[in-house]
């Protein structure tokens, strides 16, 4: 099964997503603060995570470094309330593949989550 991990720390968000993603078919697991997600992307090793970048505890950005260092072929896309171009620039350098604004548009988040599913489902065939 296709794992994803939504971390935000606003439970509207991740009651909203988890609720949207597993009618999709993939098995949903949330975190509320950094060192919560940082933990269970070491545990649960996910396909994709959808990343807040304002947390409690700590940056979205530095949580996207922590789980790079865990698994590169994590696929993180960056959610947030407010574009920064410069935030967004810095976490795809960083190796996030999307950045997101809220509120979302399901149909692009379904396609976002669809394409980079299997992007990483081909790299791991190929390992």
């Amino acid at each position: 099964m296709k794992i994803i991990l939504v971390v935000d720390d606003e439970p509207i968000v991740i009651y909203v997503l988890k609720k949207y993603l597993t009618k999709k078919g993939y098995q949903v697991h949330t975190a509320t603060n950094g060192n919560d997600a940082v933990g269970k992307a070491k545990e649960l090793r996910p396909h994709i995570v959808l990343l807040d970048i304002a947390l409690p505890d700590m940056s979205g950005i530095d949580v996207l470094q922590e789980i790079k260092k865990i698994d590169p072929n994590i696929s993180v896309i960056m959610v947030t309330g407010v574009f920064e171009e410069k935030i967004a620039i810095n976490a795809m350098q960083l190796g996030a593949c999307d950045y997101v604004t809220k509120p979302f548009h399901y149909d692009y988040l379904e396609t976002a989550v669809s394409v980079k599913i299997a992007m990483v489902l081909d790299v791991t065939r190929r390992t």
